[in-house]
């Protein structure tokens, strides 16, 4: 999507996609959250969210404007908050506390896996289709996506609470402005303050991803084909380091890989610019490369981290309340970072912005390194 807005529109454009699904996720993830844990049907939530956030797709396959592609990509993100609040809760009570941490990183693992296929054949058969032909290749894999999580088993206990408009606004209320005991978990164990680093991570990395393909195809030099290969070194790197880092973060704690995590998207950012120095091909392909290696192994670590932690801290009936604070801290990050990078680009150029917006992710680190308390001592 990035390359397509991209051909047709400025920086500013290209931001703006990944800002609209950012919203998406920001605005509704609390409130998917709330579903969840009033109903207790996660099994329910994950079916509904997969087959809606194909069909929010779906209108792609006959016509690709501009406009229409940021309208999708932010519907999209409307399901797909829900999908990835619910898994998560149930791959983390999965695993148990003892193992928890492997089961999301056995999980994250997968998604690597996915998305490595995903990145090599993009470059690919962005050259071979046209627009509304590979959006039907990408609805057709959400529809089977959708049917695989048919399979998907549920060990939470459903709830016998009763679903209302009120009840769920009150919920989604609470979850966005926390107050009295609500409140005490986050002061207590330093979730609110890891939920702020979070945004500022985000801020640089979501603002880095925005438009970093076309950074790498206009700026960078290099095919569509290797930008989509050097996009797949993270995800490739991710299939070994989630796993990794999940039974790691069983052995060390979680706190760790957070603030490394935090700090690694600040460093990412100021390789990938490193790639426009050598004049020579081989050179800038490997400078940036060597940008997403940064980014999977710190990737990685934040994930993993972040997912024990929360569910270290969570009670059992605010887990879905807590994953999905971390959707929306995630999502705020990724509405002001795209939007920033995309005026810092259009005002000045796409290196400049990646320096730039580096510091918030050192901030983030330190201000999570001095807040946050281990929530996992391990035998």
């Amino acid at each position: 999507m990035a390359l397509y807005i991209g051909e047709q529109g400025s920086p500013f454009a290209v931001s703006l996609a990944y800002a609209a699904f950012s919203f998406g996720l920001f605005v509704f993830a609390p409130v998917w959250g709330a579903i969840a844990d009033i109903t207790g049907r996660r099994r329910a939530i994950l079916i509904g969210t997969a087959f809606l956030s194909t069909l929010a797709i779906a209108p792609l396959t006959v016509t690709a404007s501009v406009p229409l592609q940021i309208a999708c990509r932010g519907l999209f993100a409307v399901f797909t908050a829900g999908f990835q609040s619910v898994i998560l809760t149930i791959v983390s009570e999965s695993g148990g506390e003892s193992e928890r941490g492997r089961s999301i990183g056995f999980y994250s693992s997968a998604r690597s896996s996915g998305a490595i296929s995903g990145r090599l054949f993009v470059g690919y058969l962005v050259g071979l289709l046209v627009p509304t032909d590979l959006y039907l290749v990408v609805v057709g894999l959400g529809l089977v996506a959708t049917l695989l999580t048919l399979r998907i088993a549920d060990p939470t206990p459903p709830s016998e609470e009763t679903l209302t408009t009120g009840r769920l606004l009150g919920e989604v209320r609470g979850r966005l402005l926390p107050g009295g005991a609500r409140r005490e978990l986050f002061e207590r164990t330093g979730l609110g303050w890891l939920y702020v680093g979070i945004v500022l991570r985000n801020m640089t990395e979501k603002g880095f991803i925005s438009v970093v393909p076309v950074f790498l195809v206009a700026d960078v030099g290099l095919s569509n084909v290797v930008m989509g290969a050097v996009l797949a070194v993270s995800p490739a790197v991710r299939v070994v380091s989630m796993y990794s880092f999940g039974r790691l973060s069983d052995s060390i704690g979680r706190k760790k890989l957070i603030v490394g995590g935090l700090a690694g998207s600040g460093v990412q950012a100021l390789v990938v610019v490193l790639a426009l120095v050598p004049d020579g091909q081989l050179a800038r392909i490997g400078i940036s490369s060597t940008a997403f290696v940064v980014h999977a192994v710190t990737f990685s670590m934040l994930t993993v981290g972040t997912i024990a932690f929360v569910a270290d801290v969570a009670p059992v009936d605010r887990e879905s309340e807590l994953m999905g604070l971390r959707s929306t801290a995630r999502g705020l990050g990724g509405v002001l970072g795209p939007l920033l990078v995309g005026v810092l680009a259009t005002r000045f150029d796409y290196a400049t912005a990646f320096v730039c917006t580096s510091v918030l992710a050192f901030v983030a680190a330190g201000l999570v390194g001095r807040t946050l308390t281990e929530s996992f001592s391990p035998e």
